[in-house]
């Protein structure tokens, strides 16, 4: 099961990076504030996938 989940994590972060792109591009943000946006999505949606690896492993 953790051969499936790693390459989901992975394909989960990337897809969340590139909308990310996509929002910082459309809304014609900053480049002082696209690297805070880009460190927040990236540190909140680790921890959303550590958590759903902790519950679907440990229970």
């Amino acid at each position: 099961m953790t051969l499936f989940f790693i390459p989901f994590a992975l394909l989960t972060l990337f897809i969340f990076n590139s909308l990310t792109y996509r929002l910082c591009a459309q809304t014609e943000m900053s480049q002082e504030k696209q690297p805070n946006v880009f460190r927040t999505i990236n540190i909140l949606i680790t921890i959303l996938l550590l958590s759903s690896y902790v519950e679907i492993f440990y229970t």
